[in-house]
């Protein structure tokens, strides 16, 4: 009969307790895992997985006191665990800001096009989501899961304990530069995405005023409002090729600077 002493098991529990919860954090705050649709016992149970496989390939060096947990005070253990939560939530967040660029667009399309009426019960977010932004973040969510970016997010947080190991320096100066380059980096990719069907918009919207003024006597808002959302839409569509790509590049710089966050 195999038998364990108590000191075995706590060495156990201790090993794999850190890695285990900035993995959870992170899947509790990234992309495609944190809505509730995805119940906490998968989110649970696929970090314990990936935390049981992962740790036997992690040399000393990056699980720090959790090799060692011997004289483990109660006051170390609590900073460690705030630790691997702020790096698991810190990576989750700025991985959440490259969707919330594709949200920004969208919503900036649909009140141009005259659609941002159009949106309907979000049970996931417990809000309302735009039509056209909803959209968008559907094919961002379809090319993320298409160019692997779930296993990129995954060897990511692996690869974390290395540049930054239970017990280490905590993102300094630096990483915190780098997260808030990535909040202005969310607004530059929205608004560059949006720019096309914007422009066309614009001089949608200018012509529409030189027709006002030409002819009085027309009703222009039972002519421009059907207009601006045809119009809007065949715009939408010309960029559709085009939109791929764009959504490919953006997730992989999304994901890059993410990491950064972590010297990666």
């Amino acid at each position: 009969m195999i038998s364990f002493t108590s000191g075995q098991v706590e060495a156990w529990i201790a090993l794999y307790l850190w890695p285990f919860v900035r993995i959870l954090a992170l899947f509790s705050s990234a992309p495609l895992l944190y809505h509730r649709s995805v119940p906490m016992r998968v989110k649970v149970g696929l970090s314990l997985l990936i935390t049981i496989i992962v740790v036997p390939a992690l040399p000393a060096a990056a699980l720090g006191p959790a090799a060692t947990p011997a004289g483990l005070s109660a006051g170390n253990a609590a900073w460690l665990l705030v630790q691997q939560l702020l790096v698991g939530f810190a990576i989750g967040f700025a991985l959440q800001m490259v969707f919330a660029a594709f949200e920004i667009a969208g919503d900036l399309l649909g009140l141009q096009m005259g659609l941002s009426f159009a949106a309907f019960v979000d049970p996931q977010n417990a809000h309302q989501s735009p039509l056209i932004g909803s959209f968008i973040g559907l094919m961002a969510t379809l090319v993320f899961l298409a160019m692997d970016g779930h296993l990129m997010m995954i060897a990511g947080i692996v690869e974390s304990f290395r540049t930054i190991p239970v017990g280490g320096a905590t993102p300094g100066p630096d990483n915190l530069q780098a997260l808030a380059l990535a909040g202005g980096e969310m607004f530059r990719v929205g608004l560059h995405l949006a720019l096309p069907v914007l422009a066309t918009m614009l001089i949608l919207n200018l012509a529409l005023g030189v027709l006002a003024r030409a002819a009085p006597q027309l009703n222009i808002f039972a002519v421009g409002f059907p207009a601006t959302i045809l119009i809007g839409l065949a715009a939408l569509a010309l960029i559709m090729p085009l939109l791929g790509p764009f959504l490919e590049g953006s997730l992989h710089r999304g994901l890059a600077g993410a990491f950064a966050l972590v010297g990666r």
